[in-house]
């Protein structure tokens, strides 16, 4: 077809150029030198058990690991260590002490969780009886570091317990379908949700204090009914969460602006604890000194412990009032006539303290009653019955303690955060202002419907 277009290629001339060989010479010159390199050095780049370290002779190896570790380049030389492991096959008892070498380097470097782990791998490589001992104290101590309790707990009753018995904590304490719920399960939720409870206030303690807080708050559930109750409460709290998950509760537009804003929130408070921790140090003598100075403050007011009979008519109260006067028995009198069956069986009496100027148990609110059952000296009946809502009480007081003081322990966290609370306002007005200014924020006051037309850029009082 006359005007087709040629797409065939035109035949290349032939060019007898020296060059061109020149550089095929040297292309396979340089492919021999790799092959030879190759084979020289069997397993190519999969040989990963040599490094820098490794190169050396195992002595020379030794040498660099005691030398960082001299100059307290703790996780630099458990490196060491671990490529002197990697060169080749040691005894197991070498390979143990080794092992248990580098648990105790990453120990010293601050890394508790790795450390738990080489001085597990050491136990497990040789039981050694010369490391036994130092390896309980090592683990024991790291477990401490980690503010781990319950876990260190488990691991002491292991160590102390015979080889035969159950792993400590193994015990199901509940089951949610096939799922068993163990008493370490139970010691860890409980664990964590002190420390949920601490964490307002972790900014502000070393973590000396925050341990020794957190194990106070963890000896109220060494009884077996705070433990039950709390279990109660965890596992009522699971089975909902688990029941909101099938029915796809997280993707609902409710659940995910809640959601949202709980983050937002946290995320919040975090920061601004990041900042207060840096620029406040709450310390043992700042809270003794606080304590001695406000005194007052941490007074337990004076409690009384009573007995009541309840009757619908003024004058019985007044005829019982009348017979117990004359010798007949408060309590005695109490099965008969009256009308609180929460107390008929127990003589009256209720089983809960009276605080002075507060509320009175299984009776109500009633200032004058109050007032009346601390004028008294105990054992007493009261003169007059006093009229409640629930009818005619008549009342003897059994027993009076007076104001006491609480000691420092008892209120060291409220002191803490007392001391927290006077402390950290400036900080935060300040933050907060800065953080303002460095992200162009500006309040129309007008706006807002004041009279003014000023604008501010940081607020009028900082968050508390």
């Amino acid at each position: 077809m006359a005007g087709e277009l040629d797409f065939s290629l035109p035949e290349r001339k032939k060019k007898n150029n020296p060059a061109s060989w020149i550089i095929v010479v040297l292309l396979l010159i340089l492919t021999g030198l790799s092959a030879a390199d190759f084979f020289q050095k069997p397993g190519g780049t999969e040989n990963t058990g040599e490094s820098a370290a490794s190169s050396f002779s195992a002595e020379r190896t030794k040498q660099l690991a005691g030398k960082l570790s001299q100059r307290n380049l703790y996780t630099r030389a458990a490196e060491v260590w671990r490529d002197y492991l990697a060169v080749g096959p040691l005894a197991d008892g070498e390979r143990a002490r080794i092992l248990f070498q580098i648990g105790t380097l990453l120990e010293k470097a601050g890394d508790y969780d790795q450390a738990i782990e080489y001085f597990y791998r050491s136990e497990i490589v040789a039981k050694l009886d010369e490391l036994k001992p130092q390896i309980n104290a090592h683990i024991k101590d790291c477990f401490e570091q980690l503010g781990k309790f319950s876990a260190l707990r488990y691991e002491l009753m292991d160590r102390t317990s015979m080889e035969t018995a159950p792993a400590a904590g193994s015990k199901v304490v509940a089951e949610i379908g096939p799922e068993k719920i163990t008493e370490a399960d139970l010691d860890a939720a409980i664990e964590n949700n002190i420390e949920n409870q601490l964490q307002p206030m972790a900014p502000f303690m070393t973590a000396e204090q925050f341990n020794a807080q957190k194990t106070k708050m963890l000896e109220q559930y060494k009884n077996p009914q705070a433990r039950q109750q709390y279990l109660q409460a965890w596992l009522a709290q699971e089975v909902l969460y688990r029941q909101a998950l099938q029915e796809g509760l997280p993707e609902k537009p409710e659940a995910k602006k809640l959601i949202n804003d709980l983050t937002r929130g946290a995320l919040s408070q975090l920061l601004m604890n990041r900042e207060l921790a840096s620029k406040i140090n709450i310390t043992e003598t700042d809270i003794q000194t606080y304590y001695t100075a406000n005194k007052d403050k941490f007074i337990e007011p004076a409690t009384a412990r009573i007995g009541h009979i309840l009757v619908d008519d003024e004058q019985k109260a007044k005829d019982l009032i009348d017979r117990i006067k004359g010798g007949e028995d408060f309590g005695e009198l109490a099965k008969q006539f009256t009308q609180d069956e929460s107390t008929k069986d127990s003589g009256g009496k209720i089983d809960a303290d009276v605080s002075k100027g507060a509320y009175i148990p299984g009776i109500g609110t009633h200032e004058e009653l109050n007032k009346k059952i601390f004028a008294v000296s105990p054992p007493a009946v009261l003169d007059e019955p006093l009229k409640t809502d629930k009818g005619w009480e008549v009342v003897k007081v059994e027993t009076i303690a007076a104001n006491r003081q609480k000691s420092l322990d008892e209120v060291r966290q409220e002191v803490m955060s007392m001391l927290a609370n006077q402390k950290c306002q400036d900080v935060q007005r300040d933050y907060l202002e800065k953080m303002m200014d460095e992200q162009n924020v500006i309040i129309h006051t007008s706006a807002l419907g004041g009279t003014g037309t000023e604008t501010v850029k940081t607020p009028a009082g900082a968050a508390k």
